[in-house]
């Protein structure tokens, strides 16, 4: 625990990719004696750029202390990329020996340092005080920012929209906070279609523009329903790679301008869906009864496990139950090893009316008072609101208009 708080105190965190098993023993050995680095994960080969994406994101390292002993072009392929990342990353290259062949290829590469084994402590401190200079400075105080809550579905259809939609108008109901509604499904979004909104822009106009977001400009891109502010989906599919770095901005952005975020993702093993669960505080994983949901939903789970995601960061809930079935929470629990957090009873008909009337669900009906129950039980899951009651006068954007 010391050596952790150490690590963290001198912001010098790392993410360890090292195929070649002796070298990784070796670093790793040196720095149980110099704290130099704390390695928050390792991983024993090298990742696919999607998979490494996501790592950095929920890890969030200082720094990436990277293999360039077994494969340099492989490495120097990673090495690009994550000197593509924002926020900067720093990236080390390792090797048995010092390599000049190694070393240009990693500075060439974008990388800012090089260690080889045996890693002497002095060699360690040089290249850590290098990589703390290079850093930017932290600020005095950080502003004080909203939380990022996503709702995605084991299998479409199975509701997540919903649950989404009716959880942000609920919270921002019952606690008069801001709160931000965002169809991040690209291809597919219904979000301004249920609600009856008339939009001239969208999610898609606010990542294009993330590098120059200004209260006026959010003011243009959201529309309002009842309180709540939207960033839709675009009219048409659009089917470009998403960057993950204006992805990050806008969420950061939004995170300033309201306490709560509520983004409703496409099925979570889509690539859009896994990047936002690794820029969120709380997921949701939203499954119905049947048995494909089910299934995908126990892979669903499985997936997180092996992309690092620890189950504080995710919720499971059930959707459309059906009381009829036979099926309890203990039954879901075996199926994907963990407690259900809420089910939502199936409520055709009053579900019906409300999309009809493009208006959030009242709690006058069982569907509404879960959604409200949900509502609270998201809103309550997170710390203590650390706005204190406190207004963002000078970046709250002029009020939306539907």
């Amino acid at each position: 625990m010391d050596g952790q708080r150490r690590g963290r105190d001198n912001g010098l965190t790392a993410l360890l990719i090292a195929p070649d098993r002796e070298l990784a023993q070796t670093l790793t050995n040196s720095l149980a004696e110099t704290h130099t680095f704390l390695i928050l994960a390792d991983l024993k080969s090298y990742p696919a750029r999607n998979t490494l994406d996501i790592r950095l994101r929920q890890l969030k390292p200082s720094v990436v202390l990277i293999d360039v002993a077994t494969d340099l072009e492989a490495a120097g392929e990673l090495i690009r990329f994550i000197a593509s990342v924002r926020p900067v990353v720093q990236v080390v290259g390792i090797h048995r020996q010092n390599e000049s062949a190694a070393v240009i290829s990693v500075l060439r590469s974008g990388g800012s340092e090089f260690l080889h084994a045996p890693f002497p402590a002095a060699m360690q401190k040089e290249a850590a005080s290098r990589l703390r200079r290079l850093r930017q400075p932290e600020p005095e105080s950080e502003p004080e920012t909203g939380r990022v809550v996503v709702f995605s579905s084991a299998k479409p259809g199975s509701g997540s929209s919903t649950l989404a939609t009716h959880t942000a108008h609920a919270i921002s109901k019952s606690s008069g906070k801001r709160v931000l509604l965002v169809d991040l499904d690209l291809e597919g979004g219904t979000l301004a279609f249920y609600l009856k909104l008339q939009a001239n822009y969208s999610i898609v106009d606010a990542l294009e523009q993330s590098d120059r977001l200004d209260a006026g400009l959010w003011s243009a891109l959201t529309v309002n329903s009842n309180g709540v502010d939207v960033l839709t989906a675009p009219d048409q599919p659009y089917t470009d790679a998403l960057d993950p770095a204006r992805l990050h901005d806008v969420l950061e952005y939004a995170r300033l301008l309201y306490d709560w975020v509520i983004v409703d993702s496409p099925s979570i093993f889509h690539r859009i869906s896994l990047l936002v669960m690794s820029e969120s505080d709380q997921a949701y994983l939203v499954s119905t009864s049947d048995l494909a949901s089910l299934h995908l939903a126990r892979k669903a789970v499985h997936l997180f496990g092996q992309l690092g995601f620890s189950k504080d960061r995710y919720q499971v809930v059930v959707n459309r139950l059906n009381r009829k079935d036979g099926i309890g929470n203990s039954d879901f629990e075996s199926i994907f090893n963990r407690p259900v957090h809420a089910s939502v009873p199936n409520d055709y008909f009053s579900l019906h009316r409300v999309i009809s009337l493009g208006q959030p669900l009242a709690a006058d009906c069982d569907l509404g008072k879960s959604i409200a129950a949900l509502a609270a039980k998201v809103s309550g899951a997170g710390a203590a609101d650390k706005r204190g009651g406190k207004t963002l006068t000078d970046l709250k954007p002029v009020p939306s208009q539907a």
